[in-house]
């Protein structure tokens, strides 16, 4: 078996790249980051459902410029906006305990 040389620390990586934890640079990062992954995950859900960024608009109200935004990351939708989201989905968000 050969070594793998290219194994790397991803905290090192992501404070090279980013900035340390706690920076203006890293949490800058963070929160895009985040925005994408709303954003994908409202994407799937649509695309599941087999409905349009259009018709997802229509539903809570908003325009298909607003939904490509928030899909592509671009925006963050607030809490309320999330929810309007997922309920036109038919979905529901279930906030739950964790077991240890």
């Amino acid at each position: 078996m050969e070594a793998n040389n290219n194994i790397t620390d991803i905290s090192l990586e992501m404070d090279n790249l980013y900035g340390k934890a706690g920076t203006l640079e890293r949490e800058a990062f963070r929160r895009e980051a985040y925005a994408y992954c709303m954003g994908q995950v409202i994407l799937d859900a649509r695309k599941s459902e087999k409905i349009t960024q259009a018709e997802l608009a229509k539903r809570i109200g908003r325009d298909k410029a607003y939904i490509s935004k928030i899909e592509k990351g671009a925006i963050e939708p607030g809490v309320g906006m999330f929810y309007r989201i997922i309920d036109a989905l038919g979905l529901r968000v279930e906030i739950v305990k964790p077991v240890y």
